[in-house]
Formats: C-alpha cells, structure tokens, sequence
C-alpha cells in the first residue's frame, strides 16, 4: 500500500509561482512513473505533467514552458514547479504514482490564481 501526501497550494496573483510537492511512503513499493493532473468541478481531470523512470517527461499543452516536473528518488517524492500562473491554471491538483502496476492518487491541493 502507498501513501500520498501533497502539499504546496494555495492563493497567488497571476504571473506568480508555486511549488507543488507528493511524497509516497508505504512498504513494498516500487515507483515506475510519477505524475500530476488537474481538475476544476464540472470537467474531467487532465494531465499536467508526468516523469517515468529515466526522467523523461510530458507535459500538457497548456502548461508547457511554464510547468516543471521533477523526482527526488531518494525521497520518493515528486515536484510540480508552476511559473507565469494564469487564472485558468485554478484548480485542484492530484499527484498520481504508478507501483507494480496499480496507480495511486493523493487527496488534491487547491490552487488558485486570482486575475
């Protein structure tokens, strides 16, 4: 079983920054792909960013050049670096990890950018 925690949300003016971060914790765990997405109520949750093992990553369009995923595996957690934030970035964010095969989900940070 694993463990989310998110933390890192929160109210900035747009044209800011914020730092997202999830840490996984549990037993027996084994990380192949980390990644984060983003849902406002009424719509379905889309991808924000994800890294596999190896570092390669992807990114949704609306966020690229903006947005950096990063993972510090020694600390089993993941980063979600969110620069020049648009009031369409608001919404609330989930981490999702992916261990032997089943995916996990955190319980969401709500961001949001005031225009």
């Amino acid at each position: 079983q694993v463990q989310l925690v998110e933390s890192g949300g929160g109210l900035v003016q747009a044209g800011g920054s914020l730092r997202l971060s999830c840490a996984a914790s549990g037993s027996s765990f084994s990380i192949s792909a980390m990644g984060w997405y983003r849902q406002v109520p009424g719509n379905q949750r889309e991808l924000v960013a994800t890294i596999i093992s190896g570092g390669i990553t992807n990114y949704g369009d609306s966020v690229k050049g903006r947005f950096t995923i990063s993972r510090d595996n020694a600390k089993n957690t993941v980063y979600l670096q969110m620069n020049s934030l648009k009031p369409e970035d608001t919404a609330v964010y989930y981490c999702r990890i992916t261990s032997l095969l089943k995916d996990y989900w955190g319980q969401g940070t709500q961001v949001t950018v005031s225009s």
